[in-house]
């Protein structure tokens, strides 16, 4: 007979085995894992204070950790890129409290996937037990929600069926139709537009701009620096920019999470300029942040999306 199923809820990593963990994300989003996570609240990118109070909803089978789902407790809407102010506006209109609430995310990571997170083999069981689990933690804590954000689709049809209503929204992605080389890529464009594209990327090189991609071990400490102070200035350079991340938090990543960074450096006269962060798992590459010290023109397109687009190509990243 398989072991008992029981339903914990951690306010925080402290106490979790990171290898017990990961085993459970295994080829999962690269946002759920442990040095990821636990590196947020470690900084105190979430926790008091922050807006993003961790209760994670973990399943175990006679001990052992396989599921977990990745709550917060939300007094806020920010850093959850999903846009549901019109509905608190709504709600406070109404006379209703919309806050505090629940929220299954990755936190600042705008990143479709599985939230309901299941170690390989898991029955459907388990993320029934977590679904449930959530809500008494909802009923207990008296939210007027439970939000999860960015959800799969085959989440959808399960968390439709247990009740819940779905919004739909959009996100645009690059997929890799087996292109060998960027040329390859631009070949799907009409000439008006693929020649654009050239023309934007030679302005760059006449400009004097250079593109360089590192990975994982290949990167410095010091472009990591550079990718923090990228993100610091981008976000303060916006009205609407809120700093969510902190420099300790890149330097944790630096430490536990490098391999699974991917910077885009651009460099004019032997001095970084601008760079994008991204994190790549399997064949995934996931764009997060970027930013310039020079307005030079096209360098936005360029390192966030072309050179990326290239840099796929060439490592046979898929998406």
């Amino acid at each position: 007979m398989d072991a008992a199923l029981t339903v914990e809820i951690h306010p925080h990593l402290r106490g979790v085995d990171p290898g017990e963990w990961d085993a459970v994300v295994a080829d999962g989003c690269p946002f759920f894992e442990h040095a990821f996570l636990a590196g947020l609240e470690q900084t105190q990118c979430v926790g008091p204070n922050t807006g993003w109070a961790p209760q994670y909803v973990l399943a175990r089978r006679g001990g052992r950790l396989v599921g977990f789902l990745p709550l917060y407790l939300k007094a806020d809407s920010y850093g959850e890129f999903i846009f549901d102010w019109a509905w608190a506006d709504a709600a406070h209109r109404a006379g209703l409290p919309y806050y505090p609430k629940l929220v299954a995310a990755a936190p600042f990571s705008p990143v479709g996937g599985a939230r309901f997170v299941l170690a390989p083999g898991e029955p459907p069981e388990t993320r029934q037990a977590l679904l449930d689990g959530a809500r008494h933690l909802a009923e207990r804590l008296g939210v007027s929600g439970l939000h999860l954000l960015f959800v799969d689709e085959a989440e959808a049809a399960f968390l439709t069926d247990a009740g819940l209503a779905i919004r739909h929204t959009h996100q645009f992605q690059w997929v890799n139709a087996g292109y060998r080389t960027f040329d390859d890529f631009l070949a799907r464009f009409r000439s008006k537009r693929r020649n654009q594209i050239r023309r934007e990327r030679r302005d760059l090189r006449e400009a004097g701009v250079s593109i360089r991609v590192v990975e994982g071990e290949q990167i410095t400490d010091a472009e990591l620096a550079h990718a923090w102070r990228f993100y610091r200035s981008t976000v303060d350079k916006f009205f609407y920019g809120k700093r969510y991340l902190n420099r300790r938090f890149f330097q944790h990543l630096g430490k536990h999470f490098r391999k699974r960074i991917l910077l885009v450096l651009a460099e004019r006269d032997g001095e970084v300029i601008a760079g994008a962060f991204n994190v790549r798992k399997g064949d995934t590459l996931y764009g997060r942040y970027w930013g310039a010290d020079e307005g030079v023109r096209n360098l936005h397109f360029e390192v966030c999306s072309y050179a990326g687009i290239e840099a796929c190509i060439e490592r046979g990243i898929q998406r």
